[in-house]
């Protein structure tokens, strides 16, 4: 038996930036190696958020050859991938790039989402697939393709997402994975296979999407790969699955009843389910992680960014002072809890769940003359914790939701962590950054390679916190809780009763601005 130490390399591949985490296995000794590489989000044209596919792959390769360069002695027993969900990439016969990568924040399949919508197909395609009609989504945007740019799409032979395209870079080999394709619109939750109902709406053929694969198969990284990257030819490379539900395994929520929240710029509520799970109110996506583990929940793209704004609305000069957040959080916390009646719908970009509306705008309701800056910085910061809210309402119509792991930069803040805890109303516990959803990456990786007989003891044995182990939760003002309790149940009324009028003021403005930057 080698005296080496261990390790298993977490690969995350997300919106913005590779992530590389070197993880020690069953408590095997080992530096802690992280590297990182950053890429840009662009915007060519009004709506589109694209990426460059091949600066994403010379990312891929610097970050893996930075951690290898540092790994001395240490034996890798793997790379498990994660990658950012709902991308696409159209590529030629000889597996080249046609197109960028369309990255899951570009809007410019607005109009065929609403189609979708207002013909009444929305709701059964959800059933069927798991993923809500919205721009987001490959099935949607490979609308747009089909009858948008035609002759583009003619040319195309493999209509690929990040995931598959990262794996065929690290082991030659065209396929994706279970977790990755339930995200797509065009995979059938029930059969775990293409939808071919979904597939010819998209316009295209099922010859030109990749095998899928479960989320346990292990592939071998290239002799070319080896090459770039300074790792072993050979190497076991687990195919993972997508970000979301990794998001959950590493925080160890994968259980029914405990949620796993993520705020960053964007955010996110999900929790783990035993099988594909049907929200008829269609507010909740349901996402694979294992062949009989998935995930259902909601994503927002107004979370932290949201203060941001309010921070360049209402005090322009803390947002210039280098210590903007805390800052405004200072300004926020001079407010009381309610903001003293005012509330805003944070729909500052193109929204996603529970109403999966991109065109909804936001609003600040209830403004009278007593209302400072304090008072609308603070009404930001809860009009973000009442959106998630209402996801982990919906979320508790699956399953009752006793406790959430909540991760994110926003809640080193403490008015975030009060301001949270009070609005959701049970236990909120916050975990520190241990490696994200590369952490999860790496314990499925574990458990695809047989080191763990569950995906709990995986987490464990790669260091991480284990499903049943929960620090304290946040302590809460029983009086804040009443009061974010009577604004949660106000807020569809609020919603419901706001919509005619957004939607005069698009028909008056025309479309939102759209995102851009990474989900949380």
């Amino acid at each position: 038996m080698s005296d080496r130490p261990s390790v298993l390399v977490g690969l995350d591949v997300g919106t913005t930036a590779v992530k590389v985490a070197v993880f020690p296995v069953d408590g095997a000794a080992g530096q802690q190696v992280r590297t990182q590489r950053e890429y840009p989000l662009e915007q060519p044209e009004p709506g589109w958020q694209v990426q460059d596919p091949l600066a994403v792959l010379a990312a891929v390769d610097a970050a893996l050859a930075e951690c290898a360069s540092q790994l001395g002695r240490t034996q890798v027993v793997a790379v498990a991938v994660s990658t950012a969900m709902h991308g696409l990439i159209g590529l030629d016969a000889e597996r080249r790039p046609l197109t960028p990568l369309v990255t899951w924040a570009d809007s410019r399949a607005d109009a065929e989402a609403r189609r979708l919508r207002d013909d009444g197909q929305a709701l059964d395609l959800l059933r069927r697939t798991g993923t809500p009609v919205h721009p987001m989504s490959p099935l949607v945007k490979l609308i747009w393709f089909s009858q948008r740019a035609p002759d583009l799409a003619r040319r195309v032979r493999w209509w690929v997402g990040l995931k598959d395209y990262v794996l065929h870079h690290l082991t030659g080999q065209l396929v994706t994975e279970l977790s990755s394709a339930s995200g797509t619109g065009l995979l059938s939750s029930a059969a775990r296979d293409w939808d071919q109902a979904a597939v010819q709406l998209a316009g295209i053929e099922r010859e030109q999407l990749p095998d899928v694969l479960p989320t346990t198969t292990l592939l071998t990284l290239s002799s070319p790969a080896a090459d770039r990257t300074g790792l072993p030819a050979g190497l076991p490379v687990a195919v993972g699955a997508a970000d979301g539900p990794l998001g959950n395994l590493g925080t160890g929520a994968i259980e029914p009843g405990v949620a796993g929240l993520s705020l960053g710029t964007s955010g996110a509520v999900r929790m783990a389910v035993p099988e594909p799970t049907f929200d008829p109110a269609g507010r909740l996506f349901c996402y694979a992680l294992t062949g009989d583990l998935w995930v259902a929940g909601g994503a927002v793209s107004n979370g932290g960014i949201t203060l941001r704004w309010a921070g360049e609305a209402f005090a322009p000069e803390l947002v210039t002072s280098g210590h903007a957040d805390a800052e405004l959080l200072a300004l926020a916390a001079q407010a009381p809890a309610g903001s003293d009646g005012l509330v805003m719908l944070p729909y500052l970009l193109s929204e996603r769940a529970p109403l999966w509306d991109p065109d909804i705008a936001g609003a600040f309701l209830g403004v009278r003359h007593h209302h400072n800056r304090s008072h609308f910085i603070r009404a930001a910061v809860e009009g973000v914790c009442l959106q998630i809210s209402t996801i982990v309402d919906a979320l508790d119509t699956v399953h009752p939701v006793r406790s959430i792991r909540a991760t994110g930069g926003t809640f080193r803040a403490e008015l975030w962590r009060q301001v949270m805890a009070a609005t959701l109303a049970r236990p909120l516990t916050i975990r520190a950054d241990a490696g994200g959803t590369a952490l999860g990456a790496a314990a499925l990786g574990w458990y695809a390679l047989g080191g763990a007989a569950t995906l709990a003891d995986a987490l464990t044995a790669v260091g991480g916190p284990g499903a049943g182990a929960d620090p304290a939760a946040v302590d809460v003002n029983p009086g804040d809780v009443a009061r974010y309790a009577a604004l949660r149940t106000s807020v569809p009324a609020l919603i419901a009763a706001y919509d005619p009028v957004a939607a005069m003021l698009r028909q008056a403005s025309g479309p939102p601005s759209q995102p851009a930057g990474p989900v949380g």
